[in-house]
């Protein structure tokens, strides 16, 4: 039995060295793509639902934008607060603010999928980039950094979408689950296989959107206007990445569990909707860093050929740091290198029993 669990853990580290090596590598030592200047007008979208103090306090960094010409589409969805309110009053300052409004109805719960539909019909610019109305962007070069990804024809370009810094081991994890899926989309996107992006800085076409009938394949799921979308569109040659420091967003951290575990649970209910290669390569990863752990402190503790067992999981780890290190510094995370470890196990448990929890009530608010 212990000869067959340390097989099995020398296998699943040798897998687990494939994916850092092959999968994450390129990503992580990429050098930062220089795309030529961009001029095209873009239209910025942003979804708002009872967002009226984000919107106060956000407005000017995406107003104050680098760039040649854009519009900036503000949608009311429905919104019980002051929103709609601020929203006008925007749109009659500025010439290039287009107010839309979703009107509040008893039947209605809200959907983003539908607001952010209306959005892009209201669009008078082919080039679209959507973000959040709890994001900022992080410099006043955002639009002109992110539509670069458009030049030689890509219709798709993924960004980043960071969270603030705050105190605390919940905004660790929620950054680090950032960071992570940051890494695996991007890393996937480099090699071809784009499965998802981030509503919170995510730009692609007009025409795109219209000539596959927008939302309309996955419209019953509540969640998945970035991710799905992505995975139903990208082909191996209409994607690009954008991640310099200048293209970020920062988006505010939830700062209550409670919160958190409800926006991963609606989260995790599109990955099954993915395409059977992209499930079954990131099954396969989280299925392999779960049996890494599991058998790896099992072993441990049983105390029985621990110098062997200790080689194998050193092995792992310089692996994982060393395309994770320059990953964390490209993305502006180096804080997380320490924790990483840490973080990593309890996101694998965390997801497990997220999961689980799906398996036996589905979230039903997006």
């Amino acid at each position: 039995m212990e000869f067959f669990l340390i097989i099995s853990l020398a296998v699943i580290t040798l897998l687990q060295v494939g994916y850092y090596g092959f999968f994450f590598f390129k990503f992580a030592y990429s050098k930062s793509t220089h795309f030529p200047e961009f001029n095209k007008p873009v239209s910025v979208i942003i979804s708002c639902h009872n967002e009226y103090e984000p919107i106060k306090e956000n407005w000017e960094k995406w107003f104050h934008q680098d760039y040649i010409v854009f519009e900036i589409i503000l949608i009311d969805d429905a919104s019980t607060d002051r929103t709609w309110e601020i929203i006008q009053s925007l749109a009659s300052q500025f010439e290039n603010v287009k107010a839309v409004q979703i009107p509040k109805d008893v039947n209605y719960r809200g959907n983003k999928k539908n607001a952010l539909t209306i959005g892009i019909q209201k669009a008078k610019y082919e080039y679209l980039l959507f973000t959040d109305a709890d994001c900022i962007p992080a410099s006043h070069q955002w639009i002109k950094e992110m539509s670069k990804g458009f030049m030689d024809g890509r219709n798709i370009v993924l960004g980043y979408g960071k969270y603030a810094t705050n105190k605390g081991f919940l905004n660790k994890v929620i950054r680090y689950e950032t960071l992570l899926t940051a890494w695996q989309y991007f890393s996937y996107a480099i090699h071809e296989q784009a499965y998802m992006g981030v509503g919170r800085n995510l730009a692609y076409t007009k025409n795109l959107f219209q000539q596959n009938n927008g939302f309309q394949s996955h419209t019953t799921i509540r969640s998945g206007d970035d991710d799905l979308f992505v995975s139903q569109n990208a082909t191996k040659t209409n994607v690009s990445v954008v991640c310099n420091s200048e293209s970020f967003t920062i988006s505010t951290p939830k700062n209550r569990w409670k919160e958190w575990i409800q926006q991963k649970r609606r989260h995790i209910t599109t990955a099954t909707t993915y395409k059977s290669f992209h499930q079954f390569l990131l099954g396969l990863f989280y299925l392999s860093q779960f049996l890494f752990y599991f058998i790896s402190i099992y072993l441990i503790l049983l105390n029985k050929h621990t110098a062997l067992v200790i080689f194998i999981v050193i092995l792992r780890f310089l692996a994982y740091y060393f395309t994770l290190i320059p990953v964390a510094k490209k993305l502006k995370e180096k804080d997380l290198i320490l924790f990483a470890p840490v973080l990593e196990l309890f996101l694998i448990v965390f997801q497990g029993i997220v999961f689980v929890m799906n398996t036996v009530s589905k979230p039903k608010n997006w």
